[in-house]
């Protein structure tokens, strides 16, 4: 239900936009939120956004540099990356809280877009 795109490969100090969508029967969408995971390290949180989009944070490696915001017409969250740095390499996964058609809540995850950024 959860359908992530933009990542590829770019040189450091340069700009990706990552996008994710949520499709399917959708009753309401809580905290959406991006994670990324790098190769021999643990998933970890990179931003989150609350349901209006007026609250969000952000893991100290990526404040002032990455920006997370949403569109709810659109049921999609997305991550600007500026200022790329060659740690910032991960699979990025999107998350969201939301309750289906039903109104049962579920965490549910993209199936991740790789972001390599190298010279």
């Amino acid at each position: 239900q959860l359908q992530a795109s933009g990542g590829g490969l770019m040189q450091p100090g340069g700009s990706l936009r990552l996008s994710c969508v949520a499709s399917g029967s959708i009753f309401r969408i809580n905290v959406m939120g991006w994670y990324r995971q790098a190769p021999g390290n643990q998933r970890e949180v990179v931003a989150l956004i609350n349901t209006g989009g007026g609250s969000t944070q952000y893991a100290d490696s990526v404040k002032g540099r990455f920006t997370i915001s949403r569109d709810n017409a659109k049921n999609t969250v997305f991550l600007q990356m500026n200022g790329l740095k060659p740690e910032d390499t991960a699979v990025y996964y999107c998350h969201a809280v939301l309750a289906d058609g039903s109104g049962r809540y579920g965490n549910y995850w993209g199936q991740g877009t790789q972001v390599t950024v190298s010279s």
